[in-house]
């Protein structure tokens, strides 16, 4: 195992701006590196900017500008929404960049001296969209090529192609002995079959350039400068271009090797081909070994009505919008809560303001309030360190949250902590501490509620800070906990005798639903 618990997502494509895909994607991503962080791992978050590609210069000869203006306005929205979404990425990828482009040449070159690529013409269908050529098993029952390749040409052209197909047998093995283990190539398990059948499919090689004449606007190839660099090709090498990587021979790759393999969070849309078939091969033939193998995270998709959202449907949800209505808190309590990892959902504003009404505002916002102001009227926020009923459910529940974001389940992570906020508030309808306050023969029992409650925000605190880290924060701030968050805290009884809690602030306001 590596020093470093290193996450990766896939870069964000800078011909449009950001969607709530992109959006859930990185908050994910972000989710787990926040989990790894409690458990006290080094964490090397990377994510960042696919900026060439034809569609990128087209879009920019549109709008009568260069494709580095061009792009540079598209990251700058991609910058600001990520960190709004309060993002705790380490690194920043950015195609442009000159490590990068080092870093891509270096091995276009080793490539070409190994002889994995070849010279050839083709002529053929080819895909604006995907940046393709198609064969005939990408034509519909119809004939025709789907609308989910866009513009498709007919063209001629010689270009420089990548050996693919003698890989197949390996990566077949590959994935068949990382299933046997225990430890499949794509999470969740139900995604091996669909990469294996495409696997089996695999005869062609993949071209892996573009003529001058046609794109300028790509990573020249060392070995031929009338050629750019095919952009998967480019885009796919970020995951090691920014995490030290070096093609160059007798490089040192000790950063490299102290962070790698990672996992790769991506959406379902880029599994086959790109990352399970290219980008595995792609490592191979640079000599990475099978247990150098990344693992990939396979997310599914925000449909609307069961609909793929898509801008010319006019159905696609800006999550500028959604964070400037609601705050970053409701937007990522929804997209990590609402979605089982790996499948599809229906994104609803209704679940949106529902969701964090119930669960953040009247649930958790509400425990918080009251408990602290119990404490406050009751024994001036001063508590008694007491035994308690909950401790042996709250852990119970807290080892059940671990489990899961271990698995990369946040949802199911969410919904063990948040089921130790639904039996604190029955336990104070329970117990009824306005009602122990007026027995002083109770007054055990009293301080045996307020410190099982105070304790029980404590641990959930840690337990949502993944999720909504602000907040997080501001829970321990409010019960004047200043110790840094951790699993290791998680363990019942940390709070002292005598420990005096803060002042109760409201801190999930309602959302009034609006027309």
């Amino acid at each position: 195992m590596p020093n470093t618990f290193f996450i990766t997502t896939a870069i964000d494509y800078t011909n449009g701006a950001p969607h709530i895909g992109h959006a859930y994607e990185k908050v994910l991503a972000d989710a787990i590196a926040r989990h790894q962080r409690l458990a006290g791992r080094d964490v090397f978050f990377l994510t960042g900017v696919d900026q060439h590609g034809q569609k990128v210069q087209q879009s920019a000869q549109k709008r009568g500008v260069d494709p580095a203006e061009f792009v540079a306005e598209i990251t700058s929205l991609f910058v600001e929404l990520w960190k709004k979404l309060d993002l705790s990425h380490d690194a920043w990828a950015a195609t442009v960049e000159n490590l990068h482009k080092s870093c891509v040449q270096g091995m276009l070159q080793r490539l070409w001296d190994e002889g994995q690529f070849y010279k050839a013409t083709q002529s053929g269908y080819y895909s604006v969209r995907q940046e393709q050529f198609l064969t005939e098993k990408e034509r519909g029952p119809d004939g025709e090529f789907g609308p989910e390749w866009g513009e498709v040409v007919e063209i001629e052209e010689e270009n420089y192609y990548f050996k693919l197909a003698e890989h197949r047998d390996w990566l077949l093995h590959l994935i068949d002995s990382r299933t046997q283990a225990g430890n499949p190539l794509v999470v969740p398990d139900f995604r091996v079959a669909e990469l294996r059948n495409a696997v089996e499919k695999l005869t062609g090689d993949l071209c892996i350039s573009r003529p001058k004449s046609r794109l300028t606007w790509g990573i020249e190839l060392p070995f031929d400068p009338a050629f750019v660099t095919y952009v998967w090709f480019d885009a796919l090498s970020n995951y090691i271009s920014f995490a030290g990587y070096d093609a160059q021979p007798g490089a040192d790759l000790s950063l490299f090797k102290s962070r790698w393999p990672a996992l790769h969070v991506i959406g379902k849309d880029i599994l086959i081909p790109p990352h399970g078939i290219y980008w595995m091969i792609m490592l191979r033939a640079l000599g990475f070994t099978n247990a150098e193998m990344p693992t990939l995270l396979v997310h599914g998709w925000w449909n609307i009505s069961g609909a793929k959202m898509s801008k010319s449907l006019g159905n696609s949800i800006d999550p500028e919008v959604l964070v400037a209505r609601y705050g970053q808190a409701a937007v990522r309590y929804y997209l990590l809560s609402d979605i089982s990892t790996g499948r599809d959902a229906d994104f609803s504003i209704e679940r949106l303001e529902q969701r964090y009404n119930a669960e953040l505002a009247n649930s958790l916002g509400n425990l918080l309030n009251r408990t602290l102001s119990m404490a406050k009227r009751y024994r001036s926020g001063i508590l008694r360190r007491m035994e308690s009923p909950l401790a042996a459910f709250v852990q119970e529940k807290t080892t059940a949250y671990d489990a899961a974001m271990k698995s990369y389940q946040v949802q199911a992570a969410i919904e063990a902590a948040m089921e130790i906020v639904t039996r604190c508030n029955a336990y104070v309808e329970e117990t009824a501490p306005w009602k122990l306050a007026k027995d002083p023969a109770q007054s055990d029992k009293l301080d045996e509620v307020l410190y099982t409650l105070s304790e029980s925000l404590r641990i959930i605190s840690i337990l949502m800070s993944p999720i909504i880290p602000r907040e997080a924060d501001a829970i321990r701030a409010q019960l004047n906990w200043q110790v840094e968050a951790s699993l290791a805290a998680t363990q019942w009884g940390a709070l002292p005798e005598g420990h005096q809690l803060g002042e109760p602030v409201p801190l999930f306001p309602r959302i009034e639903t609006q027309e």
